[in-house]
Protein backbone atom coordinates (compact mmCIF):
# COMPACT_ATOMS: atom_id res chain seq x y z
CA UNK A 1 0.00 0.00 0.00
CA UNK A 2 1.63 3.51 -0.70
CA UNK A 3 2.18 5.75 1.81
CA UNK A 4 -0.60 8.20 2.47
CA UNK A 5 1.85 11.56 1.84
CA UNK A 6 2.43 9.90 -1.66
CA UNK A 7 -1.15 9.09 -2.62
CA UNK A 8 -3.32 10.60 -4.50
CA UNK A 9 -6.54 10.67 -3.33
CA UNK A 10 -9.82 9.43 -5.71
CA UNK A 11 -12.49 11.88 -6.65
CA UNK A 12 -15.10 10.72 -3.78
CA UNK A 13 -17.26 13.46 -3.23
CA UNK A 14 -19.46 13.51 -0.20
CA UNK A 15 -23.08 14.77 -0.53
CA UNK A 16 -24.41 17.19 2.00
CA UNK A 17 -26.55 19.94 2.95
CA UNK A 18 -25.64 24.01 2.44
CA UNK A 19 -26.60 25.23 6.08
CA UNK A 20 -27.87 28.42 4.38
CA UNK A 21 -30.23 27.62 1.46
CA UNK A 22 -30.99 24.14 2.08
CA UNK A 23 -29.70 23.05 -1.28
CA UNK A 24 -27.75 19.96 -2.07
CA UNK A 25 -24.33 20.34 -3.35
CA UNK A 26 -21.94 17.31 -4.41
CA UNK A 27 -18.82 17.84 -3.45
CA UNK A 28 -15.13 15.64 -3.77
CA UNK A 29 -14.03 14.54 -0.63
CA UNK A 30 -10.51 14.15 0.01
CA UNK A 31 -9.75 11.02 1.61
CA UNK A 32 -6.34 11.96 2.58
CA UNK A 33 -7.54 14.99 3.95
CA UNK A 34 -9.16 13.65 6.73
CA UNK A 35 -6.70 11.81 8.02
CA UNK A 36 -4.23 14.88 7.91
CA UNK A 37 -2.24 16.11 10.77
CA UNK A 38 -3.35 19.89 10.13
CA UNK A 39 -6.21 21.00 12.09
CA UNK A 40 -7.60 23.59 9.35
CA UNK A 41 -10.97 23.54 9.60
CA UNK A 42 -11.61 23.73 5.51
CA UNK A 43 -10.46 21.95 2.37
CA UNK A 44 -10.42 23.18 -1.07
CA UNK A 45 -12.82 20.41 -2.96
CA UNK A 46 -14.38 20.50 -6.38
CA UNK A 47 -18.55 20.49 -7.17
CA UNK A 48 -19.27 17.63 -9.28
CA UNK A 49 -21.35 19.66 -10.82
CA UNK A 50 -20.37 20.26 -14.69
CA UNK A 51 -19.38 23.99 -15.09
CA UNK A 52 -19.56 25.15 -11.33
CA UNK A 53 -16.48 26.42 -9.66
CA UNK A 54 -14.29 25.53 -7.20
CA UNK A 55 -15.75 25.92 -3.78
CA UNK A 56 -14.96 26.06 -0.19
CA UNK A 57 -16.62 23.56 2.30
CA UNK A 58 -15.83 22.82 5.96
CA UNK A 59 -14.08 19.50 6.45
CA UNK A 60 -15.63 16.63 8.20
CA UNK A 61 -15.40 12.91 8.39
CA UNK A 62 -18.76 11.58 6.24
CA UNK A 63 -16.67 9.53 3.78
CA UNK A 64 -14.55 7.60 6.41
CA UNK A 65 -17.24 7.13 8.65
CA UNK A 66 -19.85 5.68 5.79
CA UNK A 67 -16.90 3.48 4.63
CA UNK A 68 -15.87 2.47 7.64
CA UNK A 69 -19.64 0.71 7.70
CA UNK A 70 -19.69 -3.20 7.80
CA UNK A 71 -22.89 -4.20 5.87
CA UNK A 72 -22.77 -3.49 2.72
CA UNK A 73 -25.84 -3.82 0.15
CA UNK A 74 -25.49 -4.07 -3.80
CA UNK A 75 -27.78 -3.11 -6.67
CA UNK A 76 -26.57 -5.78 -9.47
CA UNK A 77 -27.17 -4.65 -12.91
CA UNK A 78 -25.44 -1.36 -13.53
CA UNK A 79 -23.66 -1.62 -10.32
CA UNK A 80 -21.67 -4.66 -10.14
CA UNK A 81 -22.37 -5.32 -14.05
CA UNK A 82 -21.42 -2.91 -16.67
CA UNK A 83 -24.48 -1.64 -18.36
CA UNK A 84 -25.78 -3.25 -21.32
CA UNK A 85 -30.31 -2.77 -20.02
CA UNK A 86 -31.64 -1.11 -23.21
CA UNK A 87 -34.87 -0.11 -21.01
CA UNK A 88 -36.61 1.16 -23.72
CA UNK A 89 -36.17 -2.00 -25.92
CA UNK A 90 -37.23 -3.87 -23.09
CA UNK A 91 -40.35 -2.08 -22.47
CA UNK A 92 -41.19 -1.87 -26.07
CA UNK A 93 -40.89 -5.78 -26.66
CA UNK A 94 -43.23 -6.37 -23.07
CA UNK A 95 -45.82 -4.04 -25.11
CA UNK A 96 -45.53 -1.07 -22.54
CA UNK A 97 -46.76 2.41 -23.66
CA UNK A 98 -45.02 5.53 -22.66
CA UNK A 99 -47.44 6.16 -19.83
CA UNK A 100 -46.35 2.99 -18.12
CA UNK A 101 -43.60 4.38 -16.14
CA UNK A 102 -42.35 0.81 -14.02
CA UNK A 103 -42.35 -2.37 -15.58
CA UNK A 104 -42.78 -4.49 -12.35
CA UNK A 105 -46.05 -2.52 -12.05
CA UNK A 106 -47.10 -2.70 -15.38
CA UNK A 107 -46.64 -6.45 -15.50
CA UNK A 108 -48.53 -6.15 -12.14
CA UNK A 109 -51.22 -4.67 -13.16
CA UNK A 110 -52.05 -7.21 -16.27
CA UNK A 111 -54.75 -10.29 -15.70
CA UNK A 112 -52.90 -13.15 -14.30
CA UNK A 113 -52.55 -15.07 -17.95
CA UNK A 114 -51.35 -11.73 -19.54
CA UNK A 115 -48.87 -10.99 -17.22
CA UNK A 116 -47.34 -14.65 -16.61
CA UNK A 117 -46.72 -14.67 -20.71
CA UNK A 118 -45.03 -11.31 -20.36
CA UNK A 119 -43.18 -12.02 -17.21
CA UNK A 120 -41.81 -15.04 -19.22
CA UNK A 121 -40.63 -12.86 -21.73
CA UNK A 122 -39.06 -10.47 -19.31
CA UNK A 123 -37.20 -13.43 -18.07
CA UNK A 124 -36.10 -14.30 -21.29
CA UNK A 125 -34.75 -11.10 -22.16
CA UNK A 126 -33.00 -11.08 -18.56
CA UNK A 127 -31.07 -13.98 -19.63
CA UNK A 128 -30.05 -12.30 -22.87
CA UNK A 129 -28.81 -9.59 -21.52
CA UNK A 130 -26.35 -11.59 -18.68
CA UNK A 131 -25.06 -12.88 -21.04
CA UNK A 132 -23.62 -10.04 -22.77
CA UNK A 133 -22.20 -8.44 -19.34
CA UNK A 134 -19.29 -8.48 -17.07
CA UNK A 135 -17.79 -7.59 -13.79
CA UNK A 136 -17.77 -3.55 -13.38
CA UNK A 137 -14.08 -2.27 -13.31
CA UNK A 138 -13.21 -2.62 -9.65
CA UNK A 139 -16.19 -4.65 -8.54
CA UNK A 140 -14.00 -7.73 -7.18
CA UNK A 141 -11.03 -5.44 -5.54
CA UNK A 142 -14.09 -3.53 -3.63
CA UNK A 143 -15.36 -7.39 -2.75
CA UNK A 144 -12.07 -8.74 -2.06
CA UNK A 145 -11.32 -5.70 0.47
CA UNK A 146 -15.31 -5.54 2.27
CA UNK A 147 -15.04 -10.05 3.02
CA UNK A 148 -11.11 -9.15 4.40
CA UNK A 149 -12.67 -6.57 6.57
CA UNK A 150 -15.46 -9.35 7.77
CA UNK A 151 -17.92 -7.21 6.13
CA UNK A 152 -21.31 -8.65 5.64
CA UNK A 153 -22.25 -8.40 1.34
CA UNK A 154 -25.15 -8.63 -0.19
CA UNK A 155 -27.26 -8.32 -3.23
CA UNK A 156 -30.84 -6.45 -3.72
CA UNK A 157 -31.99 -6.60 -7.01
CA UNK A 158 -35.43 -6.20 -8.67
CA UNK A 159 -34.35 -9.34 -11.16
CA UNK A 160 -34.58 -13.07 -10.09
CA UNK A 161 -32.33 -14.25 -7.28
CA UNK A 162 -31.99 -17.45 -10.01
CA UNK A 163 -31.06 -14.52 -12.63
CA UNK A 164 -28.90 -12.85 -10.33
CA UNK A 165 -26.84 -15.90 -9.75
CA UNK A 166 -26.43 -16.68 -12.91
CA UNK A 167 -25.61 -13.34 -13.93
CA UNK A 168 -22.45 -13.40 -10.91
CA UNK A 169 -21.73 -16.78 -12.35
CA UNK A 170 -21.28 -14.87 -16.11
CA UNK A 171 -19.04 -12.50 -14.56
CA UNK A 172 -16.85 -14.19 -11.92
CA UNK A 173 -18.74 -12.41 -8.84
CA UNK A 174 -20.80 -15.35 -7.65
CA UNK A 175 -18.48 -16.78 -5.20
CA UNK A 176 -18.41 -13.47 -2.78
CA UNK A 177 -22.09 -13.97 -1.86
CA UNK A 178 -24.60 -16.45 -0.28
CA UNK A 179 -27.41 -17.23 -1.71
CA UNK A 180 -29.62 -16.46 0.84
CA UNK A 181 -27.98 -12.69 0.63
CA UNK A 182 -29.24 -12.45 -3.16
CA UNK A 183 -32.78 -10.72 -2.86
CA UNK A 184 -34.97 -10.51 -5.58
CA UNK A 185 -37.96 -9.57 -6.68
CA UNK A 186 -39.81 -12.66 -5.43
CA UNK A 187 -38.09 -12.42 -2.39
CA UNK A 188 -38.94 -9.20 -1.43
CA UNK A 189 -41.05 -6.01 -2.67
CA UNK A 190 -39.29 -4.70 -5.22
CA UNK A 191 -36.81 -1.16 -4.69
CA UNK A 192 -37.94 1.44 -3.98
CA UNK A 193 -39.88 -0.42 -0.99
CA UNK A 194 -37.22 -1.00 2.22
CA UNK A 195 -38.38 -4.76 2.53
CA UNK A 196 -35.19 -6.24 1.19
CA UNK A 197 -32.89 -4.49 2.92
CA UNK A 198 -34.98 -4.74 6.17
CA UNK A 199 -34.84 -8.47 5.71
CA UNK A 200 -31.06 -9.02 4.95
CA UNK A 201 -30.19 -7.06 8.43
CA UNK A 202 -32.47 -8.99 10.76
CA UNK A 203 -30.60 -12.24 8.61
CA UNK A 204 -27.37 -10.34 9.91
CA UNK A 205 -28.54 -9.22 12.98
CA UNK A 206 -27.42 -5.99 12.07
CA UNK A 207 -28.75 -1.84 11.67
CA UNK A 208 -29.62 0.56 9.47
CA UNK A 209 -26.96 2.93 10.78
CA UNK A 210 -24.24 -0.07 10.05
CA UNK A 211 -25.20 -0.12 6.58
CA UNK A 212 -24.36 0.68 2.88
CA UNK A 213 -26.90 0.73 0.17
CA UNK A 214 -24.85 0.94 -3.50
CA UNK A 215 -26.47 1.47 -6.50
CA UNK A 216 -26.28 3.53 -9.97
CA UNK A 217 -30.11 4.01 -10.42
CA UNK A 218 -32.99 6.18 -8.33
CA UNK A 219 -34.57 3.05 -6.96
CA UNK A 220 -31.26 2.16 -5.34
CA UNK A 221 -30.81 5.87 -3.18
CA UNK A 222 -34.97 5.34 -2.32
CA UNK A 223 -34.60 2.52 -0.73
CA UNK A 224 -31.53 3.08 1.26
CA UNK A 225 -33.22 6.28 2.61
CA UNK A 226 -36.01 4.45 3.32
CA UNK A 227 -34.42 1.80 5.03
CA UNK A 228 -32.69 4.66 7.11
CA UNK A 229 -29.00 3.50 5.72
CA UNK A 230 -26.20 5.19 3.82
CA UNK A 231 -26.29 5.36 0.45
CA UNK A 232 -23.48 5.56 -2.36
CA UNK A 233 -24.41 6.68 -6.32
CA UNK A 234 -22.11 5.02 -8.67
CA UNK A 235 -22.38 7.02 -11.56
CA UNK A 236 -20.52 6.63 -14.71
CA UNK A 237 -21.17 9.35 -16.47
CA UNK A 238 -20.66 11.89 -13.57
CA UNK A 239 -24.16 13.37 -13.86
CA UNK A 240 -25.06 12.52 -10.51
CA UNK A 241 -28.84 13.01 -11.17
CA UNK A 242 -29.86 12.71 -7.47
CA UNK A 243 -27.70 14.33 -5.05
CA UNK A 244 -29.96 14.40 -2.47
CA UNK A 245 -30.60 10.85 -1.84
CA UNK A 246 -26.73 10.14 -2.01
CA UNK A 247 -24.12 10.08 0.40
CA UNK A 248 -21.25 9.22 -1.67
CA UNK A 249 -20.90 9.63 -4.96
CA UNK A 250 -18.33 8.02 -7.28
CA UNK A 251 -17.76 7.49 -11.28
CA UNK A 252 -16.65 3.89 -10.47
CA UNK A 253 -15.90 0.72 -8.32
CA UNK A 254 -12.34 1.25 -8.57
CA UNK A 255 -12.66 4.89 -7.38
CA UNK A 256 -14.77 3.38 -4.23
CA UNK A 257 -12.39 0.74 -3.17
CA UNK A 258 -9.28 2.96 -3.98
CA UNK A 259 -11.01 5.21 -1.12
CA UNK A 260 -11.77 2.37 1.07
CA UNK A 261 -8.00 1.03 1.20
CA UNK A 262 -6.91 4.29 2.20
CA UNK A 263 -9.87 5.64 4.45
CA UNK A 264 -9.90 2.72 6.39
CA UNK A 265 -7.74 0.55 7.75
CA UNK A 266 -6.78 -3.00 6.79
CA UNK A 267 -7.41 -5.37 9.59
CA UNK A 268 -3.83 -7.38 10.07
CA UNK A 269 -3.64 -10.44 8.60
Amino acid sequence: MPKLGLFKPPRLRAVRKCGLTGKTAVVAGVMGAMMAKSSRSSFIVQSAVAGMAEKRYPANMTAHHILARRCWIFDLDGTLTLPVHDFAAIRSALGMTESDADILQFLASLPAAEAAARHARLIEIEYELAAKTAAAPGAGRLLDQLLRRDARVGILTRNTREIALHTLGQIGLKGYFTSDAILGREEAAPKPHPEGIEKLLAAWGSAPDETVMVGDYLFDLQVGRAAGTATIHVDRSGAFRWPELADLAVATLEELAVALAHAVPMPSL
